[in-house]
């Protein structure tokens, strides 16, 4: 099947994706680096999209490659991200200096701006537009899968990624507890058995039967 064309499209940016997707509006699925803004307009003009057009902005979760670039859009959108990441992001909690990862995000908070926009909270569950988000906390403490039933894609952030056409989960070195990334890609392989497409922030997006990819890796850990 594939990203489903004229409905889902992926944005290579600096080492990272972001998704674009056409439903009931246009959602983006997370925002690149502090440097891809142009990169990010111009893919949005090469398929016949204004940054303006975006309505709805879902993010997997806080890191410098996943929001880096979201301030600088200057968009008019509801914007969610779930709690702890959403306090990061917007500075009124800060990662903890106690773990490895937590230590990085304070070195690079420097490099993301501060919203001028409201972020919206986000449950295990909550259906937000024809998106499901499924908490996966494990790369970071609020990192959320967001499921498009319908397409059958599922934006899954840094909870995998692909290497040489191969699925792995986040390492240790980039997550707050590789125990609760496995815990979350298991979970995460039995709400959702039926999804073709695992559309991933780093490497290539898993086209096809994708939800069994996902429950061999499980299977696998």
């Amino acid at each position: 099947m594939g990203l489903p064309p004229n409905h889902v499209w992926r944005m290579r940016l600096r080492g990272v994706n972001a998704y674009l997707v056409a439903d009931d509006g246009l959602t983006l699925v997370d925002a690149g680096t502090p440097w891809d803004a142009d990169r990010i307009r111009t893919r949005m003009d090469n398929i016949g999209h204004d940054v303006a057009d975006i309505d709805r902005v879902l993010l997997t979760h806080y890191d410098l490659d996943h929001v880096g670039t979201l301030a600088k859009l200057d968009l008019d959108a509801d914007v969610y991200l779930a709690a702890p990441d959403a306090d990061y992001f917007r500075g009124t909690d800060s990662p903890p200096l106690t773990n490895h990862k937590g230590l990085f995000q304070r070195a690079t908070e420097l490099f993301v701006s501060d919203p001028t926009f409201t972020i919206q909270p986000v449950e295990d569950g909550d259906q937000i537009g024809p998106f499901v988000a499924h908490r996966t906390p494990g790369h970071t403490p609020g990192h959320t899968a967001f499921v498009h039933d319908e397409y059958g894609v599922a934006f899954v952030g840094d909870l995998v990624r692909t290497i040489d056409g191969e699925l792995h989960p986040s390492p240790w070195v980039f997550s707050y507890s590789l125990s609760n990334v496995k815990r979350s890609i298991r979970t995460l392989a039995d709400r959702i058995p039926d999804v073709d497409v695992l559309a991933v922030g780093h490497g290539h997006p898993v086209r096809t039967k994708g939800g069994i990819a996902l429950r061999q890796l499980a299977d696998r850990l």
